[in-house]
């Protein structure tokens, strides 16, 4: 199925997700300890958990696709605005560099990965991206009703309002 996804809008979603993904890190640097961490029942908890997951999927998916070795896929440390400041970037850098090299043609080539629990899957790279960019929407999503739900107000991560800062 080579070419469902065109690279030109592949790339574009992998700077639409990073552009995303700044602007939330960048609403929650204004939380208290308090807010950025207050449990609101979700998976992965609170904001800065839920940012985390992100950051930490960005990461593993870029792996992947890279076939470069992911010493650990998340630790401790990584439950840090200062991290999410400066590491998420540099992977997304990666994600950019990576499908700097896509052709319409490998955008469909498989990618064959092993899961978090070390089962065998295969996906073609354009539905990796699509998955990443859509992962990413949803727990930004989420992320941005917990800010509104302390009474914050999120910043706008419409697609449309992207599309629109770009030109």
């Amino acid at each position: 199925m080579a070419g469902a996804v065109s690279t030109a809008v592949l790339r574009e979603h992998l700077l639409y997700t990073a552009w995303a993904s700044e602007r939330l890190v960048g609403a929650a640097a204004g939380l208290t300890a308090e807010e950025l961490g207050r449990d609101f029942g979700t998976s992965e908890h609170s904001v800065l958990g839920t940012l985390v997951h992100v950051f930490a999927a960005d990461r593993i998916w870029l792996s992947r696709v890279t076939g470069e070795a992911l010493a650990t896929p998340i630790s401790e440390a990584d439950y840090s605005l200062s991290v999410l400041r400066n590491a998420w970037p540099r992977v997304h850098e990666g994600w950019n560099r990576w499908a700097a090299g896509l052709t319409d043609e490998s955008a469909g080539a498989a990618i064959s990965y092993r899961d978090m629990k070390g089962n065998p899957h295969t996906s073609t790279a354009w539905e990796i991206v699509l998955h990443l960019v859509n992962h990413g929407t949803h727990h930004r999503g989420q992320a941005s009703g917990f800010l509104r739900a302390m009474g914050h107000v999120p910043p706008v991560l419409d697609l449309i309002r992207y599309y629109r800062e770009r030109q």
